[in-house]
């Protein structure tokens, strides 16, 4: 006879159904583990919080339904502050993504798996670690919801950049804003358009096709995002009153988190899981789900639910997989914060005037750059750019260290 197991004592609590969430659940979904994934919001998949645009590594990580892709995009087209512009083509065609529709996937495959319990609107409060046995020296965990108290071995974070899980490890990602709207306009359907300037140079300005005359028109840095979105609206010739709708959301930025703990584990965003160069993140995160489902299955295998397990068997397999890359991302990024208009303009006139147009079409990844870099390193004008900048900028030099020592 089959042991009755109380209604809420769970194997494995995971917070956040987005597509981390969802996807690590569909991973663990074959296995005969009793899993609990708590979500605050009343509907899987929304808000949209997403410019949706992913490269064409996601068909070959995840089964791809023609009705999740609305669009692929041929171009994308840089425009620097003076409105000057390169276009950069290569093979990786970027998929745009129906986003809700892609949180709801694995969601859609798993709801009804009698191991897998969804708490929809309910949201995560704290956790508590307990004893599991008197005669053992194992721990487990009492996780606290807005509406109840569940037992589990493993508590994964999948909260997003603002994960609870996260803070309550004291750890907090720096977060930059997001605003987006969607808008039928009169712009090339082949091409994404990425803007750059100083008064947002945390991020872009961006204008992506999502097909059908349908435009997703979106801005992100760290302060003042609807006042630098109104001047990009205007810099483009966009009249915010045509909009659709509009979307906000938070993107962490930054390098991987830490993210083994005893008995638990941080996935996605709420382990800084995201590109620091575009604020996209999809790819990093499938990547890391299937560690962190091999992980977990090794864990109640032998029983083991410590940091040290955990980091043996998930974090290290990160890092050496996407924590190098996700790095250089931010490297990147902390140079192109230091910008002033005149530097965008000077890096523009290196790639237009070099080889390295050509060289970001044959070697560029959205995902992972560092063959790229390797070979951009090469380029003299780029060199000399580089050490000038450095030299008028020499705060840089502390803060690269400190990333690549981090």
């Amino acid at each position: 006879m089959k042991e009755l197991v109380p209604e809420n004592y769970f194997d494995i609590c995971i917070i956040g159904a987005s597509i981390a969430g969802n996807y690590l659940s569909y991973l663990l979904s074959n296995t005969s583990l009793r899993i609990a994934v708590i979500e605050e919001h009343e509907e899987v998949g929304k808000p949209l919080q997403c410019a949706g645009i992913i490269s064409q590594k996601l068909k070959s990580l995840i089964p791809l339904s023609k009705e999740i892709v609305l669009n692929r995009v041929k171009i994308a087209k840089l425009v620097f502050p003076s409105n000057v512009s390169i276009e950069l083509s290569g093979d990786d065609h970027p998929y745009i993504v129906d986003r809700i529709k892609l949180d709801r996937t694995f969601y859609e495959k798993v709801k009804d798996n009698p191991n897998i319990k969804f708490f929809l609107g309910e949201k995560f409060k704290s956790f508590n670690y307990i004893n599991k046995d008197e005669n053992e020296n194992q721990k487990s965990l009492i996780i606290k919801t807005s509406n109840r108290k569940i037992h589990a071995d493993l508590l994964i974070g999948c909260d997003g950049p603002l994960s609870s899980v996260a803070k309550q490890l004291s750890i907090r990602n720096n977060i930059i804003y997001a605003t987006q709207i969607r808008i039928e306009a009169k712009f090339n359907e082949n091409k994404a358009f990425l803007y750059f300037d100083e008064q947002w140079k945390d991020l872009f300005g961006w204008i992506v096709p999502e097909g059908n005359k349908i435009y997703r028109i979106g801005l992100a840095c760290s302060k003042n995002v609807m006042k630098a979105f109104k001047l990009f609206l205007e810099k483009i010739g966009v009249k915010y009153k045509n909009i659709i709708d509009h979307q906000g959301g938070i993107i962490p930025i930054g390098t991987m988190n830490k993210i083994a703990h005893d008995n638990i584990l941080l996935l996605g965003d709420s382990a800084c899981m995201v590109k620091a160069t575009t604020g996209g993140g999809i790819i990093m995160l499938l990547i890391a789900a299937k560690f962190a489902a091999k992980c977990i299955i090794k864990c109640f295998q032998f029983h083991d639910f410590s940091k040290n397990f955990i980091r043996k068997h998930y974090e290290k397999l990160c890092v050496s997989s996407i924590g190098k890359d996700l790095k250089l991302h931010y490297l990147v990024r902390i140079v192109l914060k230091h910008f002033k208009n005149k530097n965008f303009h000077e890096i523009y006139k290196i790639i237009n005037k070099n080889e390295i147009k050509k060289l970001i079409n044959v070697y560029g990844d959205m995902d992972f750059p560092k063959s790229l870099a390797f070979k951009v390193m090469f380029n003299l004008d780029f060199i000399r750019f580089l050490i000038k900048f450095i030299v008028k900028n020499p705060i840089l030099i502390v803060e690269i260290i400190s990333i690549i020592l981090s």
